[in-house]
């Protein structure tokens, strides 16, 4: 990986692909950006009981950038945290646009057969979408 000045660690609930990111950007030098798209809240506001509604409005959102921050600080790695709310691919698209990123890094889960034959692989729409190269960890 030569000549990346900015890099974009796509979250997806995996710890692994921001350690990992930030070994690369590491290597690199380079500015990090990690983002965390959330879908937009949807449900009813049965909401009784609930202590922290923000928190239930955020999706836990602030816990994702804490977690970023926590993961970031082990690494001795300094990041620029964005948490955005809609459709996962189109967001990350837009963010490494926004961001100039050089090339985006995201994480693939397993696939049940169910999603293979229906389709639904983000990393694939971020792929096609892309105005950078992605790497998949």
């Amino acid at each position: 990986m030569k000549g990346y000045r900015k890099i974009l660690i796509a979250m997806n609930g995996s710890k692994d692909v921001l350690v990992n990111g930030l070994k690369l950007a590491g290597d690199e030098k380079c500015w990090v950006t990690v983002v965390k798209v959330i879908s937009p809240y949807e449900g009813d506001l049965n909401l009784t009981g609930i202590k922290n509604l923000e928190d239930v409005f955020s999706n836990g959102s602030g816990r994702a950038v804490s977690e970023m921050f926590d993961v970031a600080r082990s690494e001795g790695a300094l990041i620029k945290a964005r948490v955005e709310e809609g459709e996962i691919d189109k967001k990350i698209v837009e963010v490494a646009q926004e961001e100039r990123c050089d090339v985006i890094i995201m994480g693939s889960r397993k696939r049940s057969w169910l999603r293979t034959i229906f389709g639904d692989n983000v990393v694939e729409k971020v792929i096609q979408q892309a105005p950078c190269p992605v790497l998949v960890v």
